[in-house]
């Protein structure tokens, strides 16, 4: 299943390579900017749950963003990591909106357990986040949106339920039995030939949004499996 995603926003490429590797290991996505443009493009198109926000960026005063992204962004977790770390800075930043604020030079495990707290505030059903990222795709499971790329693609009910189905276990082949349960509503239950035509429907619309990228293949015999990129 796909895992929270953290955007850093941060000038120094060095530093924010060293937060990409050291997060990814911790089995987060990771996405990186260097401006606070870049980041405000990110955030509505990636939908991170914690933003690592720099207070000193090149085209922006981070405490102004911060101010900024919280009353965009009301749900968004925010950690300033600045070197600016004196009391004063701490507590403005605190009370402008930030979640959690660390000093440069930080100990890196700290970092993780900051951003970890959060997440689990964020998140507190993690083990079924709200989110299912993959390399190009995002699954709203609460908005029963999916958006590939920057396109949202519009799905009947039954359509985003066999797309749950499939992307909850990706590489899992799921038999039309399977998909026959999940897709059922009420007292309707499905024929095999039913889920076929709905997950031909289903794969037609993620193609078009996405030509050649074939997320759900057919497993003869079996089923459908969907076959994700990891983001």
């Amino acid at each position: 299943m796909s895992q929270p995603l953290i955007l850093i926003v941060d000038d120094d490429a060095e530093l924010s390579q060293m937060l990409v590797e050291l997060l990814t290991r911790e089995g987060w996505a990771v996405h990186a900017v260097l401006t606070a443009g870049d980041g405000e493009r990110a955030i509505p198109q990636r939908r991170p749950e914690v933003v690592v926000l720099d207070l000193m960026l090149p085209d922006a005063n981070g405490l102004d963003v911060c101010r900024r992204w919280r009353g965009l962004y009301p749900h968004l977790a925010i950690l300033m990591l600045t070197a600016r770390g004196d009391a004063l800075d701490r507590v403005l930043g605190l009370e402008i909106g930030a979640d959690d604020y660390l000093a440069k030079p930080f100990d890196r495990r700290e970092l993780v357990a900051r951003i970890r707290a959060l997440l689990r505030r964020q998140l507190p059903g993690w083990a079924t986040p709200a989110l299912l990222r993959f390399d190009g795709l995002t699954i709203d499971r609460l908005q029963r949106e999916v958006v590939v790329g920057q396109r949202v693609v519009a799905l009947t009910g039954i359509e985003h339920k066999l797309l749950l189905a499939l992307a909850g276990e990706p590489g899992v082949p799921r038999s039309r039995e399977q998909l026959c349960a999940a897709a059922q509503s009420g007292n309707y239950r499905p024929l095999d030939r039913t889920v076929d035509v709905q997950v031909g429907r289903l794969r037609r619309k993620l193609d078009e949004a996405a030509p050649g990228r074939g997320w759900i293949g057919t497993v003869r015999g079996e089923g459908y499996v969907f076959m994700p990129r990891r983001a």
